[in-house]
C-alpha cells in the first residue's frame, strides 16, 4: 500500500470511528466476532488489551496506558463507559473523592463488585479532593477505598491540586510512607493546576514523589520554565501524568458551530488530516516520551472510539501541525489562564482564587460540567466571592502573561456560577 493510499485509508477510519464507533467499525472488518458467537467478548477483550500501548510510569517500574479514562462525571449510572475502556485496554483509571459527588468512585466500585477479576489489570487513581490536614487525607483514603471495593489504590494524589510546594511537609511523606507500609496504596504523587512549573521543580529535589500529574498541552508547551520543570522530574524519575490534553481548544462538544477564525483554520487543517483537533491535541501530548500518560474524560463510547483510534493511529504529528497549536495558542492565550495564580496573588491581596475561578468557568464553559462547576465555585469562601465584584483586577491583567481580561471573566465566573 502506498503513502497516499495509507492516509486515505486512516482518515476514512477515524472519521467512520466518529460517526459510528470503534466497536462498529471493528465488527464490520471482521476484527470482532459477531454478538451471538461463544467467547466473541473474552476474545475481543484480549485483542483490545493487547493493542492499547503502555509507558512506563517513572521509577514505579509498572507499565501504564498510555490513554487513561478520566472519571470526574457520575459512573454510577454510567457503566458503560467502565466496560468499554477496559475492553479496550484503557486500563488507567483517574477519579477522585469529591468527583460527581463522590459517584465516580462509587460507580468504579459498581464495576469491581461485578467484575473482581479486572482489579490487577486495572490502575486506579484518586485524589484527596480538598483535605487539608494528614487526617483529612487518611479519612478521604478510607472513604475512597469503600466506595470502590478494593484493598488498595494503585496511586494516590495528595494534595489534590497543589499550588505551593511548601504544602509538601514531613508529615505528608510520614504519611505516604505509612500508607504504603499498611498496603493501602502502591504510589503517592501531587496533581497540580497552578503555580505548576514551581511545585514540579520542588518535588524533583524531595525523593519522596513518585508520581505528578500537571497540566500539559498545547498551550502549556509554550512555557519553557514548565518545559524545565517537567525535565527535572524525568531525570528524577518522576513519572509525569498529563492531564487537560486537549487545552480548551474552545471547538467545545458542547457548541453547535465553529465559530472564529482561528478555529476554522485549526479544524480545517486537523480535518484534512484525518483528526479532530482534540485527536490531535491528545496526540500531540503523548508524542512527548516523558508522559507516560494522559487521562481524558471520556463520557460516552463515541468519544472512547475517537480517542483510542487517534492513540492507535501510528500516524506521527508533523511540524506543521505543531506550528498549527502553536498559532492557536497564541491567537487564543486571552482565553485561557496558564495557572500561574503567584502573579495574581501577589496584587489581588483580598482575592487569590482568579486561577480556580478561571478553571471553574471552563469546565462550565468548555465540558459542559455545569453541575461540578458551580459545586467548586461554591466553594470559595463567602468573604472571597463577596470582594469579587468590587476588585479592581487592571493590575493584575497588566502583568498576566496570556493577556487575560480578568476583571470580565471573573463577572462572568459570579453571573453563572454563583
Amino acid at each position: 500500500m502506498n503513502e497516499e493510499q495509507n492516509t486515505i485509508d486512516r482518515r476514512n477510519f477515524l472519521k467512520t470511528v466518529g460517526a459510528a464507533g470503534l466497536g462498529s467499525v471493528l465488527v464490520s472488518t471482521g476484527a470482532m466476532a459477531g454478538p451471538n458467537e461463544s467467547g466473541a467478548a473474552e476474545k475481543t477483550q484480549k485483542l483490545d488489551l493487547e493493542k492499547m500501548p503502555k509507558r512506563k510510569l517513572g521509577k514505579t517500574g509498572v507499565k501504564v496506558s498510555c490513554l487513561g479514562l478520566g472519571t470526574m462525571f457520575n459512573l454510577v449510572d454510567n457503566q458503560i463507559v467502565l466496560r468499554n475502556t477496559f475492553k479496550h485496554g484503557v486500563t488507567y483509571w483517574d477519579t477522585a473523592h469529591s468527583y460527581a459527588g463522590g459517584n465516580s468512585e462509587l460507580g468504579i466500585g459498581k464495576f469491581l463488585a461485578k467484575n473482581p477479576e479486572a482489579r490487577k489489570d486495572l490502575f486506579i487513581v484518586s485524589k484527596a479532593s480538598r483535605a487539608r490536614t494528614v487526617k483529612d487525607v487518611e479519612d478521604r483514603l478510607q472513604t475512597s477505598l469503600k466506595r470502590m471495593n478494593t484493598d488498595y489504590i494503585n496511586l494516590y494524589y495528595a494534595p489534590h491540586g497543589a499550588s505551593n510546594p511548601v504544602q509538601f511537609t514531613d508529615e505528608l511523606k510520614r504519611w505516604s510512607e505509612s500508607a504504603k507500609k499498611r498496603k493501602l496504596i502502591r504510589f503517592f504523587g501531587f496533581s497540580t493546576h497552578s503555580n505548576m512549573a514551581q511545585c514540579l521543580v520542588a518535588a524533583s529535589k524531595l525523593g519522596w514523589i513518585d508520581v505528578i500529574m500537571p497540566r500539559f498541552n498545547f498551550r502549556v508547551m509554550q512555557d519553557p520554565d514548565m518545559q524545565a520543570a517537567i525535565d527535572a522530574c524525568h531525570k528524577a524519575k518522576i513519572g509525569i501524568v498529563a492531564m487537560k490534553t486537549t487545552g480548551k481548544t474552545t471547538i467545545s462538544r458542547f457548541r453547535k458551530k465553529i465559530e472564529t477564525k482561528a478555529e476554522k483554520k485549526m479544524a480545517a487543517h486537523f480535518f484534512e488530516r484525518g483528526f479532530t483537533p482534540e485527536q490531535a491535541a491528545i496526540k500531540l501530548a503523548l508524542a512527548n516520551e516523558r508522559i507516560s500518560s494522559a487521562p481524558v474524560q471520556m463520557e460516552n463510547t463515541k468519544i472512547i472510539a475517537q480517542n483510542v483510534a487517534a492513540v492507535l493511529d501510528k500516524t506521527e504529528l508533523t511540524q506543521a501541525d505543531r506550528n498549527i497549536f502553536k498559532e492557536y495558542a497564541k491567537a487564543t492565550c486571552s482565553g485561557y489562564c496558564a495557572g500561574c495564580a503567584e502573579i495574581c496573588d501577589a496584587v489581588l491581596n483580598d482575592v487569590h482564587y482568579v486561577s480556580d475561578i478561571m478553571r471553574y468557568l471552563m469546565y462550565y464553559n468548555s465540558y459542559g460540567d455545569q453541575d461540578r462547576a458551580r459545586e467548586l465555585f461554591a466553594q470559595i469562601p463567602v468573604e472571597v466571592r463577596s470582594k469579587l465584584l468590587g476588585t479592581d483586577y487592571s493590575t493584575a491583567e497588566a502583568r498576566c502573561p496570556q493577556r487575560m481580561p480578568i476583571g470580565k471573566l471573573v463577572a462572568e465566573a459570579v453571573s453563572k456560577l454563583a
